[in-house]
């Protein structure tokens, strides 16, 4: 297993927006495609208040790769997006981090 850090930086005023997305619109659609989230966070204290923070499961980079591609290229998820981006952005900067689990991780 492999696992992605994916921290989104929302925009003023679109974290609820952002949170909508992730919490009731995306898990149909990443059920489709099998990608299983373990877990999402904001940050409580630290440099901003206003990001998202989840974590992804893979099988591999390559399950990570195809499954990714197949999901953007969902007109599901483009649906989702135009209609969440109608009055502009919502997210300032996403950054992404594919993480290996040690020998001695909980998470394997």
């Amino acid at each position: 297993m492999i696992y992605e850090l994916r921290v989104y930086q929302a925009l003023p005023g679109q974290m609820a927006k952002l949170q909508t997305r992730f919490k009731d619109l995306l898990p149909p659609i990443w059920k489709k495609h099998g990608i299983h989230a373990i877990g999402f966070w904001t940050t409580l204290v630290g440099e901003s208040s206003n990001q998202l923070t989840y974590i992804l499961q893979w099988e591999s980079l390559a399950d990570l790769e195809t499954t990714w591609a197949a999901f953007m290229n969902d007109p599901a998820w483009h649906k989702v997006r135009d209609e969440g981006e109608r009055d502009g952005p919502i997210v300032a900067n996403i950054s992404s981090e594919i993480l290996m689990p040690t020998a001695y991780s909980a998470l394997k």
